[in-house]
């Protein structure tokens, strides 16, 4: 379910600042009071709308409010639209992988690189391969050296429990 996006924004009796810059479609009308910026806009049979509160006097224009909302939602979900979303995905390996298995996911890693994904490489250590912490550093190390062309590496090999975890993301 999409998260609704709680309007702040002020109309026509909302707007509590004594004095107001009142902008319109032909431009600056000037700075006057919000009674009588209200007028102008009922007369015009538009919306007096606070566009920037924070200024000194606020900032208010008269325009179509349901207008403004809907030209607010179309640029919000525009700026959605152009959001990379970046997945990790993750390959797991053993510190005495076969010839075969490592280009077989090596290819996968870089088909994930130029997916735009990031790369978790896992090393699981059992039993006694524990002693052996190196030959899984040695693993992840080949590894970001044979995709140096396609990837960096953004976290070095380091321990987590029983396993060594590397990351790696596009150039």
């Amino acid at each position: 379910m999409p998260t609704r996006v709680v309007d702040r924004t002020r109309i026509n009796n909302q707007i509590r600042a004594k004095e107001v810059r009142v902008v319109a479609d032909e431009g600056q009308v000037g700075i006057m009071d919000v009674q009588s910026a209200l007028k102008i806009a009922v007369e015009r049979d538009l919306d007096l709308v606070e566009i920037s509160p924070d200024s000194n006097p606020p900032v208010c224009k008269v325009m179509d409010y349901g207008k403004f909302k809907f030209e607010k939602g179309k640029k919000l979900r525009e700026s959605k639209k152009r959001q990379a979303t970046v997945t990790l995905k993750e390959i797991k390996m053993r510190p005495m992988i076969d010839t075969h298995d490592y280009e077989f996911k090596k290819r996968n890693a870089i088909k994930f690189i130029k997916q735009g994904d990031k790369v978790k490489v896992t090393v699981r250590f059992r039993g006694r391969e524990m002693a052996r912490q190196e030959l899984g550093v040695k693993v992840l190390r080949k590894l970001a050296d044979e995709m140096n062309d396609v990837a960096k590496i953004e976290t070095h090999p380091k321990m987590e429990g029983r396993q060594m975890v590397m990351i790696l993301v596009a150039l």
